[in-house]
């Protein structure tokens, strides 16, 4: 995307990632932030239970994330002085891409009829809680309200009897799944405006996303006419199959197996785990009495499995052709060998020049990691940026005075 430029006007994570993937893509991206509080989300000081922000660096990962390799422009949109700056912004760029709720967006006048009128040709890009239209348009959201609650992912997960509701395994889950299917969004307007001359409005929302991330139970759902019934799963293994769900290691550890055929890698997972005599037994000799006597065997199976650690079984199973897993935290999928090796743990450098990492977007081109570029500080770029577009320094001082830029 050399060439593309990218003018972001967004906070949190679910449009900003989007931008972040552009910038990985090679687009230029700038980011506009609030004059004199930035990014609402640079004030963060603890998420999810945890401390965000280490002292002594600059390197902030839930900025860096969703932010790498944009530049930052503290611009007061709300200022008259400003407007000028803004619009040059905008006949510049090839994409304008918000989150800003409707009512916000009036006020700013920065609507699409708006942002049309200073450049009609380009893409306008709404990332939305609950889609541009109908009666939730002006609603504010979160992942964990439009994208996980609203979108069936907690029902999903939460076992019928549960005394709590199952949270979303990590902070900016659905925004960060959302960012991407924005990114996936402006690429096809981009070729779509080149391929008939005509920008596109782009609309996505994090209840849409939601509710994409769950279609196959909602499918069912509407093909039945109403909730699918509460189907009680099996302690181990699926009701025909043991070789299916989640086994507890020795150590506490979970290994997940997801071996559809159970008649072809019964006997090699009965012959590595050492019990080749389940093989030949007469209640698992074929796989029609494998699957008639599953339960069975999903027993004996996680009788097997909770005698050795996870580190033991991720040795035993290392050469078994079956579909299998180990169930890793956060560290362990950093140090993952299969994303190391495809370049999908990146390196970069934060502001003080020191060496860090950060996860790549899943999507690569010819083979080749996009090289990182470190998040923005706090209106970085704004002196940067406005001299490309040809303020001398004089106006740049006025614009300050004024408080129209930072």
């Amino acid at each position: 995307m050399d060439g593309v430029r990218i003018l972001e006007v967004a906070q949190f994570t679910f449009v900003p990632s989007a931008g972040a993937v552009l910038a990985d893509w090679g687009a230029d991206v700038i980011k506009i932030e609030h004059a004199e509080l930035g990014d609402a989300q640079r004030g963060l000081v603890r998420l999810l239970g945890l401390d965000v922000r280490s002292k002594g660096t600059s390197f902030f990962p839930i900025m860096e994330g969703p932010n790498r390799g944009k530049r930052s422009v503290g611009l007061a949109l709300e200022n008259p002085s400003a407007r000028r700056v803004l619009e040059e912004l905008v006949r510049s760029s090839d994409v304008f891409l918000t989150n800003f709720l409707p009512r916000a967006r009036a006020k700013l006048r920065i609507e699409l009829e708006d942002i049309r009128a200073i450049n009609p040709d380009i893409i306008y890009v709404r990332g939305s809680g609950f889609g541009a239209r109908g009666e939730e348009a002006d609603k504010g959201g979160y992942d964990s309200t439009a994208f996980w609650a609203r979108g069936g992912s907690a029902a999903g997960v939460t076992p019928p009897d549960s005394g709590t509701m199952a949270r979303q395994p990590a902070g900016a889950y659905g925004d960060s799944i959302g960012g991407m299917t924005i990114a996936g969004g402006i690429a096809a307007a981009l070729y779509s405006r080149q391929a008939t001359g005509r920008p596109s409005v782009v609309d996505v929302s994090l209840i849409g996303v939601g509710a994409w991330a769950t279609q196959f139970s909602v499918n069912l759902a509407l093909l039945a006419g109403g909730p699918l019934p509460q189907v009680e799963q099996p302690r181990h293994g699926s009701a025909s199959n043991p070789l299916i769900g989640a086994y507890r290691t020795a150590d506490g550890r979970w290994l997940e197996l997801a071996m559809l055929q159970p008649g072809r890698y019964w006997p090699e997972l009965c012959a590595a785990a050492g019990r080749g005599d389940l093989v030949t037994d007469e209640r698992f000799d074929g796989v029609e009495k494998i699957m008639e006597n599953a339960a069975e065997a999903a027993e004996i199976l996680a009788g097997i499995i909770e005698r050795r650690t996870y580190a033991e079984w991720l040795e035993v199973l290392e050469g078994v052709r079956g579909q299998w897993a180990a169930v890793q935290n956060s560290w362990e999928v950093g140090q993952d060998p299969a994303l190391r090796a495809n370049g999908l743990i990146a390196p970069v450098v934060d502001a003080d020049g020191r060496p860090r990492e950060l996860v790549a977007n899943p999507v690569q081109f010819d083979e080749t990691p996009p090289p990182l570029r470190r998040a923005p500080q706090f209106a970085e770029h704004t002196d940067e940026v406005l001299r490309e577009l040809g303020w001398s320094d004089d106006e740049l001082i006025q614009l300050k005075i004024d408080g129209a830029i930072t």
